[in-house]
């Protein structure tokens, strides 16, 4: 049975400023790269076989910090890139209600409803990143990989590890740096461990893990 350890990438400054940030190239600020620091020294002790990220700089970051602490390479999947917000991207949340108030509400209480202007669907996301995740299940039938990606990636296959409909979007938390361990088994999967941030709290109280 493959073992997949998905994790959440660390902060940016756009997760503290609560701004959309979908396809947009957002580096981890020093706190999140504290954050990858600290989620490779928790997972120094796993027999990794492989670590696949995001195109995303910040996942990659992420990423290559956690690959560093078992000489591998990382393994770069568009699957996982984030969220395309369309109009949204690059816009603050208060922004967001102010300009889209009807679509912001619907996303609010019907996220899988909505279809982000020229940008994607909850259901989008779900085909691409399953896919990509069932690919890499295929083809590492034993092994323990990671995968890096985001917030919204994290909670769409995460609905779908639990047998949620995405509907229930909003009922799984992603904190930034946040792990969640799941392996796939005869009769689907099965679920260890979700939004676990333990190895961060070491850190100083000023960075906050976040869900957005």
């Amino acid at each position: 049975m493959a073992k997949i350890i998905l994790v959440r990438h660390g902060e940016t400054d756009w997760n503290k400023q609560e701004i959309f940030r979908g396809r947009m190239n957002i580096n981890l600020n020093q706190n999140g790269i504290r954050q990858a620091q600290a989620i490779g020294e928790e997972l120094k002790e796993q027999k990794l076989h492989a670590v696949y990220s995001s195109p995303l700089s910040r996942a990659q970051t992420t990423a290559q910090i956690i690959a560093d602490y078992h000489n591998l390479s990382v393994n770069v999947d568009p699957g996982f890139i984030d969220m395309d917000y369309g109009k949204w991207q690059g816009i603050s949340h208060e922004e967001v209600k102010t300009q889209y108030p009807e679509m912001y509400a619907l996303w609010q209480k019907q996220p899988h409803l909505v279809k982000f202007p020229a940008g994607e669907s909850l259901d989008d996301v779900r085909l691409r990143t399953m896919n990509a995740l069932e690919q890499i299940i295929s083809s590492r039938k034993n092994d323990t990989v990671v995968v890096v990606a985001h917030r919204v990636v994290n909670k769409v296959m995460l609905c779908t590890v639990l047998g949620l409909d995405i509907s229930h979007f909003w009922l799984i938390r992603q904190d930034t740096c946040c792990i969640n361990i799941f392996e796939d088994s005869p009769m689907g999967y099965v679920l260890f461990h979700l939004n676990d941030t333990c190895h961060l709290k070491h850190l100083k109280k000023d960075i906050v893990t976040v869900d957005f």
